[in-house]
């Protein structure tokens, strides 16, 4: 698919891979618009690239319908979803004094990290489906962000691998249903990235970790995850899986 004058909507653009990315779309010509809860870094970020900015919680259902016709009204139908929200926060089943986790912190990561990743897949699929298809018929492109977390999950991560997890689990699907609709689904499963959910979820993190990188031996630069985004938008023949992105890392 062709980026130049392409509406595109990326989710969790404030920071991170998702800012990253909206900053190598614009560079490409698309017409960003930037979906996040943390109004102050979206607007920052749209004033650098000249993008449009949506302060907006992805999960709530009413808010998020209403930023998508924001966005359309705006840009038009998005032709391209990239789904970059994430939190993580690490905690273990059942703690050091033999307290359980609460409930409602596994809800939360759940919400976050998986449905809203739905509900802006479902959101966006939907005006997608309604656009006059270009080059092999296609109309849209979604890509949705996993983690290794969702393959190597280790201690403390139950929650945030099992939302990553269930992202893992609706591409395929999802790719095989908006299919015959001209819509890929593709994800991408990050490894250690300087972003701040890395830092947030391993709270103890040593620079020395990165060294168990196969190569290149270092944390991952967000532009890396951009270039592959922007591959894979281009590269029609990608659909229906999940590409780690991790220098050969294996927790």
């Amino acid at each position: 698919m062709d980026l130049w004058d392409c509406p595109v909507v990326v989710t969790g653009a404030a920071s991170g891979l998702g800012a990253e990315t909206a900053r190598h779309l614009a560079e490409a010509g698309a017409k960003v618009t930037m979906i996040d809860i943390d109004r102050a870094g979206i607007e920052a970020l749209a004033s650098e690239i000249g993008g449009l900015a949506i302060p907006c919680d992805v999960a709530d259902e009413p808010a998020a319908e209403a930023a998508i016709a924001q966005a359309k009204d705006v840009h038009g139908p998005a032709r391209i979803l990239i789904g970059c929200v994430g939190v993580a926060q690490p905690q273990r089943i059942v703690d050091g004094n033999g307290k359980p986790m609460p409930l409602q912190n596994f809800r939360h990561l759940v919400e976050v990290n998986l449905i809203s990743t739905f509900n802006m897949m479902r959101l966006v699929a939907a005006d997608m489906a309604g656009l006059k298809p270009g080059r092999d018929g296609e109309r849209g492109v979604i890509i949705l962000t996993a983690s290794v977390s969702a393959y190597e999950g280790q201690i403390g991560e139950a929650a945030y691998a099992a939302s990553k997890g269930g992202v893992v689990g609706m591409i395929l699907p999802a790719a095989r249903e908006l299919g015959s609709l001209g819509i890929r689904v593709v994800g991408i499963a990050p490894g250690l990235f300087s972003t701040p959910t890395l830092f947030k979820l391993e709270q103890n993190l040593d620079p020395r970790i990165a060294r168990s990188v196969p190569f290149p031996r270092r944390f991952g630069d967000p532009a890396e995850f951009a270039i592959l985004v922007v591959h894979v938008i281009k590269n029609t023949m990608i659909n229906g899986t999940v590409l780690r992105l991790d220098g050969g890392y294996h927790k």
